[in-house]
């Protein structure tokens, strides 16, 4: 048997047998008993010390009945190996110790090898940077991990399909990143991805068409409420303000007057009628600069929700 696995099982047959402890309870004076990750006594059951670190491999059941041993890091949808890449180290081997002159240079032989064999097929290639744009404009909109895993599984649906064929590729990155954003109910524009990505909106707008009619997506239709959020963080307004303006899109989607209307300006539009309502006074210019929209869409929705608020009382 090897040194290791002698280690292995002293340890665990030490950890599984109780022992008897010198200490005393703090409590009835009794015989303390280690066992199970816990020292207790054996007299009144007090838990005095408890050790929750389990110091040996994460066991599951296997289909394939190999090893059922888990190591690394998780897979994801965001690599385009799903995170399973192998990176060569540069200076230093794997305890530590700096490696000599003779020995770098065929480091770097093999990091040169490395990088040309790491696409299998310009297909790949592709998929690789595209899911690289994907996560820059991810971070760049400050969206959770969550729904750039959902935009890059998004992305992989659509090269399946063929509807990189023909177009850009930044166009569909960034598509699928706003159609992320559109399944899900987040306030985000055509101008704001396409300000990010590296394609024109016209590329933008041509993918996410083509991969809402072909791959048939559960978007939502916008509302006011989707917007609030991120108006209410760019304008600094006071939470009592957010929630005021969120009562009013509620009462004007009741009343069946945003059909029809920008629902980015109209939330903008709620949030300048709470600001007045609480003393704030928020301008009508800086409010339809956040909402990037004019100060005549903001007096027209205001009239229309002055007339809402009339008939409720």
């Amino acid at each position: 048997m090897a040194t290791n696995e002698t280690f292995s099982s002293r340890f665990t047959r030490e950890a599984e047998q109780p022992t008897r402890s010198t200490t005393s309870c703090p409590e009835c004076s009794g015989d303390l008993l280690p066992a199970n990750h816990e020292t207790r006594c054996r007299e009144c059951g007090l838990i005095v010390d408890e050790d929750l670190l389990d110091y040996g491999p994460e066991w599951f059941d296997s289909p394939e009945n190999s090893s059922q041993s888990r190591t690394g890091t998780p897979l994801t949808a965001g690599r385009h190996d799903r995170g399973l890449s192998t990176e060569i180290g540069w200076k230093k081997d794997g305890q530590g110790n700096t490696l000599p002159g003779r020995k770098r240079s065929q480091l770097n032989r093999l990091r040169r090898e490395h990088r040309r064999s790491q696409w299998r097929s310009k297909r790949e290639r592709n998929l690789g940077y595209s899911l690289g744009q994907i996560r820059r404009i991810v971070s760049a909109l400050e969206l959770p991990e969550s729904l750039c895993e959902q935009a890059c599984l998004l992305f992989r649906r659509a090269q399946g399909e063929d509807l990189c064929q023909g177009r850009s590729l930044e166009g569909v990155a960034a598509a699928s990143v706003y159609a992320v954003c559109r399944c899900n109910g987040l306030g985000r524009t055509l101008e704001e991805v396409s300000q990010l990505a590296t394609c024109s909106r016209t590329d933008l707008e041509c993918a996410y068409s083509a991969m809402n009619t072909e791959l048939e997506l559960p978007t939502t239709i916008p509302r006011p409420q989707d917007f609030l959020p991120q108006l209410a963080a760019t304008l600094e307004v006071l939470d009592e303000v957010r929630h005021r303006a969120l009562e009013l899109a509620t009462l004007a989607e009741e009343a069946g007057i945003t059909s029809g209307r920008h629902p980015r300006g109209f939330a903008a539009t709620c949030l300048y009628r709470a600001s007045h309502e609480f003393g704030y006074g928020l301008s009508q210019q800086e409010v339809a600069d956040s909402a990037n929209t004019s100060t005549a869409t903001i007096r027209a929705h205001r009239d229309c929700l002055c007339e809402v608020l009339e008939d409720q009382q």
